[in-house]
């Protein structure tokens, strides 16, 4: 088969693969509580149809953290992603410290251009990541989990599998495709854009790396600051950026800058020790 054809196709199942587990996960675990409340099965294929769970706050943290550990076991057992502590063991702990400063410094910006290009995350996803995120436990499935699983399947499947296709020199178009890939896979277009920007460095640090870890400390910060932000300042849920600053502009335009001599310096020090394996 040809290596480009074959490529394509097992990044198509990669995707399919991923949605599969989410999809029967949330299936069988909204199956399992309704038999545990003895609702009728014709009642459960009814809500089934119209895409209605009926799943508690718990249930949702639950299926999210199956979800997350049966991706992880599949892509694993199966040679899918490959799982090497190479880089690691270069002791990068520098490295990874302005991993986390740029991961801190894409924050604020990216939220900024979310609000000019006036988008917005549904309402029903707003509620499922408010429910999980309010749970005592959901940081174990937004903050440890989801970025592990994430990393694993779109970079260290994904990516890995379309690198192979291109030409070292155009590197530069798998990063863009994945990252693509990454956006559409959040199913909105607020999530897709900044997704999307996130994925580009995601992208960019597995390529230079050959190594999820990078991946995942930026990923890991990422939510684990979204988690902060939702458990100790509920009111920021509809907020807009000004809000953050009590609808001072001025203030705000000094947090936006902040960030960028957070991001661009991290950037630049990433570039000199991100070095190609």
């Amino acid at each position: 088969m040809n290596k480009i054809v074959r490529g394509v196709l097992d990044v198509l199942l990669f995707i399919i693969v991923f949605y599969v587990i989410q999809y029967f996960v949330t299936v069988g675990v909204s199956a399992a509580a309704a038999w545990h409340n003895g609702e009728a099965w014709s009642s459960f294929s009814t809500r089934l149809m119209h895409g209605r769970f009926g799943m508690s706050g718990k249930m949702l943290v639950g299926t999210s953290v199956l979800s997350s550990i049966l991706t992880m076991i599949v892509f694993i057992y199966r040679k899918w992603a490959e799982v090497s502590r190479v880089w690691l063991a270069s002791h990068p702990w520098i490295t990874l410290t302005w991993v986390i400063f740029m991961a801190l410094g894409t924050i604020l910006p990216s939220q900024w251009l979310q609000e000019q290009m006036d988008l917005a995350m549904p309402d029903g996803m707003v509620k499922i990541f408010e429910t999980i995120m309010g749970e005592p436990i959901g940081y174990l499935a937004i903050g440890i989990l989801a970025p592990l699983a994430e990393e694993l399947v779109f970079r260290g499947a994904i990516l890995r599998t379309l690198l192979k296709l291109f030409a070292p020199k155009l590197h530069w178009i798998p990063i863009i495709l994945s990252a693509m890939i990454f956006g559409a896979m959040h199913g909105n277009s607020a999530q897709f854009v900044h997704a999307s920007i996130i994925g580009l460095i995601l992208g960019w640090m597995f390529y230079r790396t050959n190594s999820i870890a990078p991946g995942v400390v930026f990923h890991w910060i990422n939510n684990t600051v979204a988690y902060l932000m939702f458990n100790l300042m509920p009111q920021m849920a509809d907020g807009k950026l000004s809000d953050l600053f009590h609808g001072d502009c001025r203030t705000m335009w000094l947090g936006l800058a902040f960030s960028l001599c957070l991001l661009i310096p991290s950037f630049f020090q990433l570039y000199l020790r991100l070095k190609r394996n």
